[in-house]
């Protein structure tokens, strides 16, 4: 039991003075652990510092914890077999709670990862979510058109934010996403794992260092034959599409590739399957402008594997084959260069990155504003491909 004696202030709890706490870690086996909080005075000092040295929100009142507490949000497929499995494997944060509207489903993870009834939550009680203290990030992995609201929800509760790709279904659903984090000072992160990952971080640097000269032309592939029907993603008011769904693995990849913004896209979509792929695109091609002259090549379909990244420079080229799988990432360059390296798990990677980021007081390495920026994108694709015709970017 932790005892602290707070005041509020704006709706937020504020230390009164100084106290020393002990704080126990989730898994109960770590000594406690005494952390002295700071005095008015000193909190004041540390406001005047600037931004960069702000207190993150919910540190104040309470000990800094050893790991951070996620609860997902949705228990489909990349929850189940890949976010758990990975937060087995995590060291600075765990499996604390879940959302389901799925009550079957609730046993099965509790008897699976050992989560108490009062970390349980559905979509009707999820706002309740903001009393608990085991609960320290909301991980959002719900069908596309859900993510704005949960963002919103998850940064009015007072919880850290992790958004599962794409951020949302529109520019103006992601601007209201980043504005609830900001106004509840929270923290807002993209999971785009693949930032995260070092070969993929070693092919960003060869762009930015111009190693092998600059970039020319980013030709990236990401799709996967999907054969099921009546699936969210297959629906449009739920935000399926490849687009959505694997189109942005390829358009992160001439944007961090290049370094740059694009200027004007052309898209146009085709479809092999109609009966199924009515609403939404089976297949996209799109090709991006940068102001450097740089070009993009890109595709992703729901009706063909691919899984290819090769970027032109002007003294060489270098490759991902495959680069963005979840079984690893490698490839080669011109100039011999090999890219190897390997992880033992990607989600854990990018979910331990993310919580010492929040328990550091840094900020994101993938914030919203980055899934923004491609979600702009998206929207200026598909209105290329509607008018057939090329579309100027802001």
């Amino acid at each position: 039991m932790i005892q602290i004696f707070c005041l509020k202030h704006n709706n937020r709890v504020l230390p009164k003075n100084r106290y020393i706490a002990e704080s126990i870690s989730p898994n109960q086996n770590h000594k406690p652990m005494l952390h002295t909080y700071p005095t008015r005075r000193e909190f004041i000092q540390t406001l005047s510092l600037g931004a960069g040295a702000l207190l993150l929100p919910g540190m104040l009142c309470r000990p800094r914890k050893e790991r951070l507490g996620i609860a997902l949000v949705g228990l489909g497929y990349y929850s189940t077999d890949l976010l758990a499995p990975a937060l087995q494997r995590t060291r600075h944060c765990y499996l604390a709670g879940i959302v389901t509207g799925t009550p079957a489903k609730i046993p099965v993870w509790q008897r699976k990862y050992g989560i108490p009834d009062k970390n349980v939550y559905n979509y009707e009680n999820f706002d309740a979510i903001a009393d608990n203290p085991d609960i320290d990030i909301v991980y959002v992995v719900l069908p596309n058109s859900m993510h704005a609201e949960y963002c919103v929800r998850a940064a009015n509760a007072g919880k850290h934010v992790f958004c599962e790709k794409p951020m949302a279904k529109t520019v103006a659903e992601c601007e209201t996403a980043i504005r609830a984090c900001s106004s509840n000072k929270v923290s807002l992160a993209i999971g785009y794992r693949m930032q995260h990952e070092p070969n993929t971080q070693e092919i960003i640097r060869l762009g930015r260092e111009k190693a092998l000269g600059a970039p020319k032309l980013v030709q990236a592939e990401a799709g996967f034959y999907d054969g099921r029907t009546g699936h969210w993603k297959q629906r449009k008011a739920m935000g399926g599409g490849a687009m959505y769904d694997m189109g942005v693995y390829t358009l992160q990849a001439a944007r961090y590739c290049t370094g740059e913004e694009p200027v004007a896209v052309t898209a146009r979509h085709s479809t092999t399957r109609p009966e199924i792929f009515y609403e939404v695109d089976e297949t996209t091609h799109f090709e991006l402008e940068f102001p450097s002259g740089a070009r993009a090549e890109c595709v992703t379909s729901f009706g063909q594997s691919m899984n290819k990244l090769h970027v032109t420079y002007a003294e060489g080229w270098a490759e991902l084959q495959p680069f963005q799988a979840y079984s690893g990432i490698a490839g080669q360059a011109s100039d011999g260069r090999l890219f190897n390296a390997s992880i033992p798990n990607q989600q854990a990677r990018q979910m331990d990155d993310d919580a010492l980021a929040i328990m550091e007081g840094r900020p994101m390495q993938v914030p919203g504003e980055e899934g923004l920026r491609d979600i702009r994108i998206v929207e200026a694709i598909y209105g290329s491909a509607a008018k057939g015709e090329r579309v100027a970017l802001d």
